[in-house]
């Protein structure tokens, strides 16, 4: 049980982090060249990492393991990013912008998991995406 709840806790606490640090960009930043800081910053800290995690002979063996989804993930990121930033420059609220947004992506989800993994769709799993159209409507009111 402890080992399940150390990856969605590093998710909350980056998510929080992530979308402070998202709603305090100053507005006459470029978002991109921000952005571009950012993946640096990724870059570096991910190389030490993976270098630490394997044994340098064996670093360009994992590498060719990699395939076509490390670079859509990096263009989904991308466009997930920007538009965070864009959405609080526009006046979306950091306590609202990522409820609406990922209730969007859990109802979506719902229907790719369905579609492209053959995943179930319970009734439960339904009535919990009516709720979060009902609390959609709540929060736009």
């Amino acid at each position: 049980m402890f080992n399940m709840l150390i990856p969605i806790a590093m998710v909350v606490i980056s998510n929080c982090i992530y979308h402070i640090c998202s709603k305090s960009m100053p507005n006459n930043v470029n978002t991109f060249g921000a952005l571009m800081v950012t993946y640096l910053t990724g870059a570096i800290v991910s190389g030490i990492i993976f270098l630490y995690m394997v044994k340098s002979e064996n670093a360009l063996i994992e590498m060719a393991k990699i395939n076509f989804t490390s670079i859509v993930l990096g263009l989904a990121i991308v466009g997930l990013e920007a538009g965070y930033i864009y959405a609080y420059r526009v006046g979306w609220q950091v306590n609202n912008a990522p409820l609406v947004a990922n209730t969007g992506t859990v109802l979506a989800l719902v229907i790719i998991g369905a579609i492209l993994f053959n995943e179930g769709v319970t009734l439960k799993q339904i009535a919990g995406m009516i709720l979060c159209i009902v609390g959609l409507i709540f929060i736009s009111l």
